[in-house]
């Protein structure tokens, strides 16, 4: 009986997590952008969201609902860091950090809506 609750106690947590979105752990405010895209019609090119890791920090890019728009990228708690590309230039806003490290990019959540 005790090691049945033992191993109720330790594996719920695993299970009540609630902050992930296709299997990994999102920021709940990236989850709401997530919601938010999904609450509106299907984006041309549908939407994206991937996960950048890179001089240990992470950030999360989401891609624009069409042509000639910045491409965001933010950090973990959602503030806009800069727009790497888009806009009329496809050069993004030019404000990224320069980062040292490479970037290990990782597709989050892809709109595979019709």
């Amino acid at each position: 009986m005790n090691k049945t609750l033992l191993i109720i106690i330790l594996i719920l947590p695993l299970l009540s997590c609630d902050n992930e979105e296709g299997g990994t752990e999102v920021p709940s405010c990236i989850e709401r952008k997530i919601d938010e895209i999904k609450s509106e019609t299907v984006w041309n090119p549908p939407a994206q969201v991937w996960k950048w890791e890179t001089d240990e920090n992470t950030y999360y890019y989401i891609t624009s609902d069409c042509c000639d728009q910045w491409n965001y990228l933010y950090d973990e708690q959602c503030n806009v860091v800069c727009a790497p590309d888009g806009g009329i230039t496809g050069m993004g806003d030019g404000n990224c950090p320069e980062f040292s490290e490479p970037i290990d990019k990782s597709l989050i959540w892809a709109d595979d809506r019709n």
